[in-house]
């Protein structure tokens, strides 16, 4: 059958029809082993199959969607070239011991756009981000590291190009393939729910896998938070308050202005006294009057490069920006009206007003809600603020959480058993983590220090109660270990039907009756790109490495 389509293909160009017999193990998926031999070394450091396959991933993806069916082993091999020199750059950035600042890497990250809201960073937005990227922040601030040191020294060295234009072409060449393929997909189902799994048996492996089911070491605390939320609903601002707000801001508003203008400039230098540059300024100025255009005339005349390039526009003031004497002019001028020659320390400038706003404040009803919540938000810091710090001197002086709760009025709350993988909700920041397995509150039964969740949140905490790490009795994973069980055999058995189905393939007899046993039928798919999505990317892959 697979020879017939092979046969049927010779033909064809831009799509090759190919079979594909792939079991795709779905629920809990294949269990398969990350430690791959290494693919190449450089100076006595090796690239894992693992680092070329990611890298061969990106390089697809940067490619682009216009790429549609690419040589593997090509990409392969640019991938490698690329993780080869990569390697060579950072092991001579280490030899010639270029470094990379822990102020450079936290500036970087503080600028990351991804990581802000509003503008402004915000740690907890960072570290979802990155986990959701498989980082943590230590790995990720490596990874910034190297692209760092890697941009650094590329840029001594004049030269960051990985890809050779030939290998470009060689892709180019390729690009605009498709193609069409069937697979079958075998799926973890209920092949062997007619098994039984006696109690012998989930007994055997409980002992064999005794270590698997260890509940790590946990903790119970007890702590009390201080919650911005919550000053929220306590703070009232009263309508004279509102007012009061509105006609100060309203006061420094109004009556100011703003306005635009361009200019073109006439430099006084050695060929050109300041007379003869007045005498070609006011020539400029009459062909301006007799209709000429200002910004045509800034274009050929002003020696401000920059902004004659923008029509002489110079931007906005509020009659501070520019000279005095510029200032001056802008105030008589009406809009489009352009000056006589003005004389300042940077030459001859004939001046156009091109805007003038007078500012106007809105009506207190339109503002009032912003106000209020102006007011509220610098109340609301102040008083946390205050709290904070009483909170830190607290939890420093006392040796308990009910002086705390009766001082601040904050309830003493209590945490399910958490571990030193954490927990869920406030339970889930590694710093509170970190504090309550901290030898100070384990071990001495203090108080923590004040944590600040960078969520308008702080929390002090102390011990309630420890548990060792400890191995669960049968009974109470014996459910755990019969869907395990479960699993492992449904997975054998979908192995063993991937193999004969294989096999069959491979000896061209007895497909279509096992498809038809095993209630299995083609998956056929047409026109599919070589980085489609819509299909499973293993398979996509599988197929365009066919002949």
């Amino acid at each position: 059958m697979l020879q017939d389509i092979r046969d049927n293909s010779q033909g064809l160009i831009a799509k090759i029809i190919v079979g594909v017999i792939i079991a795709v193990f779905a629920l809990f998926g294949v269990m398969r082993s990350t430690t791959l031999p290494g693919v190449a070394e450089v100076n006595g450091q090796e690239i894992s199959e693992a680092q070329l396959q990611n890298n061969t991933q990106q390089l697809l993806n940067s490619i682009g969607a216009g790429i549609d069916s690419i040589d593997q082993d090509l990409l392969e091999q640019i991938a490698l070239n690329q993780l080869i020199e990569q390697i060579i750059l950072l092991q001579s950035a280490e030899e010639a011991s270029m470094v990379i600042s822990s102020n450079e890497i936290d500036r970087q990250m503080l600028e990351t756009v991804s990581f802000q809201i509003g503008g402004v960073f915000n740690p907890d937005l960072a570290v979802r981000t990155l986990a959701g990227q498989g980082y943590s922040v230590a790995s990720y601030r490596e990874f910034l590291r190297q692209q760092l040191v890697l941009s650094q020294i590329a840029n001594a060295y004049s030269s960051s190009n990985f890809v050779t234009e030939a290998e470009l072409n060689r892709l180019a060449e390729l690009s605009g393939q498709t193609r069409d393929f069937r697979y079958i997909s075998v799926i973890l189902g209920a092949r062997t729910l007619g098994l039984a799994i006696s109690d012998d048996q989930i007994a055997a492996y409980y002992e064999s896998n005794k270590e698997d089911f260890i509940d790590e070491e946990s903790l119970v605390v007890r702590y009390v938070i201080l919650d911005k939320d919550e000053i929220s609903e306590e703070i009232e601002v009263d309508e004279i308050e509102l007012k009061a707000q509105y006609e100060s801001e309203r006061e420094e508003y109004e009556g100011s202005s703003e306005k635009r203008a361009a200019h073109i400039l006439f430099e006084v230098g050695v060929d050109l006294a300041e007379a003869d540059v007045l005498t070609l300024a006011r020539e400029t100025q009459q062909r301006i009057l007799e209709g000429e255009d200002f910004e045509a005339l800034a274009l050929e005349f002003s020696s401000d490069i920059a902004s004659a390039e923008e029509g002489g526009d110079i931007g906005y003031t509020d009659g501070s920006a520019f000279p005095s004497e510029i200032e001056e002019a802008l105030e008589i001028l009406a809009v489009n009206e352009v000056s006589d020659p003005i004389i300042t320390e940077f030459g001859v400038h004939l001046v156009k007003l091109t805007e003038d706003s007078e500012n106007s404040f809105q009506p207190y009803e339109e503002v009032v809600d912003r106000i209020e919540r102006d007011k509220k938000s610098a109340e609301i810091e102040l008083i946390y603020a205050e709290r904070l710090q009483n909170l830190s001197n607290l939890a420093f002086e006392t040796g308990d959480l009910l002086t705390i709760s009766e001082e601040l009025n904050l309830p003493v709350l209590q945490s399910e058993p958490i571990g030193r993988s954490g927990g869920s909700a406030i339970f889930s920041n590694q710093e509170l983590i970190a504090a309550a397995f901290s030898d100070e509150v384990l071990m001495d039964g203090n108080n923590s220090d004040v944590v600040e969740l960078g969520t308008g949140q702080a929390v002090v905490l102390r011990i309630q109660e420890f548990n060792e790490a400890a191995v669960p009795t049968l009974e109470e994973v014996q459910p755990e270990i019969a869907v395990i069980m479960r699993t492992e055999m449904e997975r054998e058995e979908v192995q063993k039907v991937g193999e004969n189905l294989l096999d069959a393939a491979e000896r061209g007899e007895g497909l279509d009756e096992l498809l038809k046993a095993n209630e299995l039928e083609w998956i056929v798919e047409e026109d599919i790109e070589r980085n489609s999505f819509t299909v499973n990317r293993e398979i996509v892959t599988k197929a365009f490495g066919m002949p």
